[in-house]
């Protein structure tokens, strides 16, 4: 058998083909099309980057390919055109498709990692002893870091995403489509997901539709560039030095990330100020698992000892699943430790001196705001201008004071056109302004003492992403403590003034925060 049979084999097959003429799809409840008037063809085996502006509607175009959408679909809205994958309705083609999303969470539907994994291929019909060997591979694939009896509601975000790139993989699938594959990961996992999807694409006939801000580090798995414009069709295509070359300026003025594009946000120096918040000597370990083959409690973290000033930005780096997030619950008075405690101190402990994680809900939500990894987890409210309206109006803030503020927020952070959608309907990278949008909701003369951030520049192009760092930064120059864990290291880069490493259940400094992390954990 020819190495090219053997390959299509390995994939199910050619890769699929995709075509989309006058295609264009309106979310339920909104009034604009996300995409209107897309005319695209994708040939079998095409290795495509899918590029546009924050909210362009990238992700609804994956999600239809996947066959998500649709009157009978788990997306509803209304749908014009057409959309056909290997000349078939994307409806009736998921068994070939795999979607990695931009939210693992969502992707997740076992309590255990082996048979989350398994869970594709046992719907394809494939025989049992040869899913068992194709999940065996792709968690070693992706370097999944447990077994196959693993909790999946222990893992990490970045582990979830391993996870959920491994459960695709082990599908076979011949149309494969990556909303930020790597967004959630580290480093080290980052370029391993990289390693992994050359490797595949080097060895299978799939096609690949791909949306990653970041183009420059995926630039070289792609052979042709596709960009949309948010309402609209497809405003450049080709290969991509040709589209770089003619369409650069122009898209990095839309925010499109392009090689050497980055932004340069102006940022006032940091203040300084006393220190807020301290961690004294904090152990965190695991609830223990349920059920007779239930894994042990574990430490996640131990000795913790660190120190939040005001008027600074705290960036928590390290490997996925090392704790950073339950850090920044230990942090934001979210969580207790199991020894050990989070202390205000200075001005915070005027305002109760007591521990954070023993103040009232009402108290910590006034001196602490607080940025979930989902972004979901903390919207109450069917609109995104309610949304922005919900804490100041609780606050007793005037309406018409509340609303101005609520208009410049909706404005700076270009969520206006949004006002009205329900929060759910956002683009990942919507969602997330939105959510910083909503601790800072209050207004700045009221905004909270502290500000702690999960990722807070996930899934943002150029323009909003320079925004958010800007806004963080005014808030650091007027004395408030910013606390972010990232993995994005143009952020670390502008915004972080001290950097705490959290690995191997410990916290340590890192002792040049102006270097650039390297994936063994050091700097250079």
């Amino acid at each position: 058998m020819a190495a090219t049979d053997r390959a299509a084999r390995a994939s199910g097959g050619p890769g699929a083909r995709v075509e989309l003429e006058g295609w264009g799809w309106k979310h339920s409840g909104r009034d604009e099309y996300a995409l209107r008037g897309v005319d695209l063809s994708v040939e079998p085996g095409e290795r495509v980057l899918l590029l546009g502006a924050s909210g362009a509607g990238k992700s609804t175009l994956l999600h239809s390919l996947a066959g998500l959408t649709g009157p009978d679909s788990a997306i509803s809205g209304e749908q014009e055109g057409v959309l056909l994958v290997d000349g078939e309705p994307a409806t009736r083609r998921r068994g070939r498709v795999g979607l990695v999303s931009q939210d693992p969470e969502t992707q997740l539907v076992m309590a255990r990692a082996g048979d989350d994994v398994a869970f594709g291929p046992e719907n394809l019909g494939v025989e049992r002893d040869e899913v068992w060997r194709r999940v065996d591979a792709a968690l070693g694939e992706v370097a999944f870091p447990y077994g196959r009896d693993h909790s999946t509601g222990a893992l990490s975000g970045g582990e979830k995403q391993r996870l959920v790139i491994a459960g695709t993989l082990a599908m076979r699938p011949r149309l494969l489509l990556l909303d930020e594959p790597t967004a959630n990961l580290d480093p080290a996992g980052a370029e391993l997901i990289r390693g992994v999807l050359a490797r595949l694409l080097a060895a299978t006939e799939a096609t690949l539709v791909l949306v990653e801000h970041r183009v420059a580090e995926v630039v070289d798995l792609v052979d042709r560039v596709v960009v949309v414009e948010p309402g609209g069709g497809v405003i450049a295509d080709g290969a991509p030095r040709a589209v770089f070359a003619e369409h650069g300026r122009a898209l990095a003025g839309q925010g499109v990330w392009v090689p050497g594009g980055e932004p340069d946000p102006g940022l006032a120096p940091a203040p300084g100020g006393p220190v807020l918040i301290e961690a004294v000597d904090c152990l965190v370990r695991t609830p223990p698992d349920l059920g007779m083959r239930a894994a042990p409690a574990r430490t996640v973290l131990s000795g913790v000892r660190a120190a939040v000033a005001a008027g600074t930005a705290t960036a928590l780096t390290g490997p996925n699943g090392a704790g950073k997030s339950t850090l920044l619950t230990l942090l934001a008075g979210l969580a207790r430790p199991r020894a050990g405690a989070v202390l205000p101190r200075g001005p915070l402990a005027e305002a109760d001196a007591r521990p954070l994680a023993r103040w009232p809900a009402r108290r910590l939500a006034r001196h602490i705001g607080t940025v979930f990894q989902h972004a979901e987890d903390q919207f109450v409210t069917a609109t995104v201008r309610d949304e922005l309206r919900f804490a100041p109006l609780r606050a007793g803030m005037g309406r018409a004071e509340t609303d101005a503020w609520v208009d410049e927020l909706l404005e700076r952070l270009r969520l206006a056109r949004l006002a009205d959608a329900h929060p759910f309907t956002l683009s990942g990278g919507e969602k997330r302004r939105l959510s910083v949008a909503t601790a800072l909701s209050s207004g700045p003369a009221h905004a909270p003492d502290a500000l702690v951030l999960d990722e807070p520049t996930f899934g943002q192009d150029t323009r909003t992403w320079a925004e958010l760092v800007e806004l963080l930064g005014d808030l650091r120059a007027q004395g408030r403590a910013i606390v972010m864990a990232t993995h994005d290291a143009l952020l670390l880069r502008h915004l972080a003034d001290t950097r705490l490493r959290v690995a191997d259940g410990r916290v340590t400094p890192v002792e040049r925060p102006d270097g650039v992390e390297r994936p063994d954990g050091g700097t250079r």
